[in-house]
This record gives structure tokens, C-alpha cells and sequence, in this order.
């Protein structure tokens, strides 16, 4: 029996733009976001319908939310969700670090 080698190729951190998408940045974005309303949501102990109430959006939109279903979700109205649930969202802008070629876009999260 011969025995075949497989190879792994390393990921660049970005699987967006592994994937080979153009928009992988703002999908990158989406994600994080998504993750901390998610997080808020379940902190609040909101329901599915009790968030879409806050939002203004249908019950079934918070489960795709969820479920990170994000096409329906630009980066600007999960920021708007942000402060729905009572958080304070500020953007900084600084010069690029040199560690990095061009210029990232993060999100960080304080308690």
C-alpha cells in the first residue's frame, strides 16, 4: 500500500482572505461585531423576540444575527445595535502600525 502525503497550507489569520474574498476585510468586521452584540444579548438575557423588538427588525433577522447569517447586516448597523444595548461606540483612528503592511481594522471590547 502506498502511503500518500498531505500537505497544510498556513493560514494568513484571515480566512476571508484565504477564502479569496474581495470584501474580506468588512466581512472580518461583520464577525467581530456580530460577536460582541451576540455577547450582549446573552449577557442581557434577551430573547430572539425581545432583541428584535429593541432592534426594530423581524424575530427570524436576530437568528440569522445569531448564527452569524450576516448578509443582511452592514458594519454600520451592527454598530447601531451596539448602542441600542446601551454601549458606547467610539472609532479611533491612528497611524498604521508597522508590523503591519497596510492598514487593519479591529474591534476591541471593553467591559
Amino acid at each position: 500500500m502506498e502511503k500518500t502525503i498531505e500537505t497544510v497550507d498556513a493560514g494568513s489569520g484571515d480566512v476571508f482572505r484565504d477564502l479569496g474574498y474581495a470584501d474580506a476585510g468588512e466581512r472580518k468586521l461583520r464577525v467581530q461585531l456580530a460577536m460582541r452584540v451576540n455577547e450582549i444579548i446573552k449577557d442581557k438575557r434577551l430573547t430572539q423576540a425581545a432583541a428584535a423588538a429593541l432592534f426594530g427588525i423581524p424575530q427570524p433577522h436576530v437568528s440569522e444575527l445569531k448564527h452569524f447569517k450576516l448578509n443582511r447586516f452592514s458594519s454600520e448597523r451592527l454598530l447601531h445595535f451596539m448602542t441600542q444595548l446601551d454601549r458606547d461606540v467610539e472609532i479611533v483612528i491612528r497611524p498604521r502600525d508597522a508590523a503591519h503592511a497596510t492598514g487593519q481594522v479591529s474591534v476591541l471590547f471593553a467591559v
